[in-house]
């Protein structure tokens, strides 16, 4: 089973490999460790997307590791920045569904993959015994109300939606209600990634949230943050936007298998501090995975031997 899983992140992260991370374990081949070699891996791991700051951070790490542990050859160096790494990322911790419903809210910009992510979550929490339902509170998108009810009826999950143009507000509290007296375990609620101005944007979400709240107490139990992993660091700054407005406390990784920019995985993890959840590795509904820290480093960094 671990392999299997492992193929799964090796697969889905082959466009990631074969970039950037593909030309360091090139890179850190046989030969001794030079200046040229310092300057040729910080170049490669601003490329894929770490930031620069992170990158200088692991440059500087690695250099007093090959300083403390004498090492000569590149190719030693391979194991340090592994390990270098994999200490920037967090293990996500356990999901907690201790109330009943557990109102999760979605968020993020238009296009990052949340109505998809939804229905996708919705596979997986079904395929677990749980009954969830999803609300499409996304009303400024006719065609994400659509895409939910088409996601629903195929899962067999109860989908919650106004009319387009709506007030997403009141499509939550419905949604709320409904789950509770349904007694549903895990409630949904995609939530729109567009308007006029970010401005509003954020004060929609924050008036979702706070009628989440009033429908159901402690509601939403969880705010996840779902990025498109292709847009990079130009995804950060909007990311700290949500954290500040909405109280973001998890991060979804969508598309990572379209993108070639995998390290902005240890970005989030400096700038926003949150964990990652999971990572979409694929298309179909079983592709969205548990994020896994030790799969994803290997999978990046694995030779075009292991490949």
């Amino acid at each position: 089973m671990a392999d299997n899983i492992f193929g799964k992140w090796k697969q889905g992260l082959a466009r990631t490999r074969k970039t950037a991370f593909g030309r360091i374990a090139t890179l850190l081949g046989a030969t001794e460790i030079t200046e040229e070699t310092w300057d040729e891996l910080e170049a490669l791991l601003i490329q894929a997307d770490l930031g620069v700051e992170t990158a200088l951070e692991v440059l500087d790490a690695l250099k007093a590791v090959v300083e403390k542990e004498a090492l000569v050859r590149s190719d030693e160096l391979e194991e340090a920045l592994r390990a270098e790494l994999r200490s920037r990322l967090q293990t996500p911790p356990p999901i907690e569904w201790d109330a009943q419903p557990s109102v999760v809210l979605l968020v993020g910009v238009n296009g990052s993959g949340k109505t998809t992510t939804a229905a996708k979550l919705a596979w997986r929490y079904t395929r677990e015994g749980k009954k969830v339902m999803l609300a499409a509170a996304d009303t400024f998108r006719a065609a994400a109300i659509d895409q939910l009810k088409m996601w629903g009826e195929r899962l067999n999950v109860p989908v919650i939606a106004g009319q387009p143009g709506g007030d997403p507000g009141a499509v939550t509290y419905d949604a709320v209600q409904a789950a509770r007296s349904r007694q549903m375990d895990i409630l949904f609620v995609d939530t729109a990634g567009r308007l006029h101005t970010r401005f509003n944007l954020m004060e929609e979400l924050k008036k979702v949230r706070r009628v989440a709240g009033k429908a159901m107490p402690g509601a939403p139990h969880h705010v996840w943050l779902v990025m498109d992993a292709t847009t990079g660091q130009n995804a950060l700054q909007q990311a700290k936007a949500f954290k500040d407005a909405v109280g973001v406390t998890g991060v979804i990784l969508a598309k990572l298998d379209s993108s070639a920019r995998g390290g902005m995985a240890f970005a989030i993890q400096r700038e926003l501090g949150l964990p990652i959840l999971f990572a979409g590795l694929g298309e179909k509904p079983e592709d969205l995975e548990p994020f896994d820290p030790d799969a994803f480093v290997a999978g990046i960094l694995a030779s075009s031997t292991e490949a």
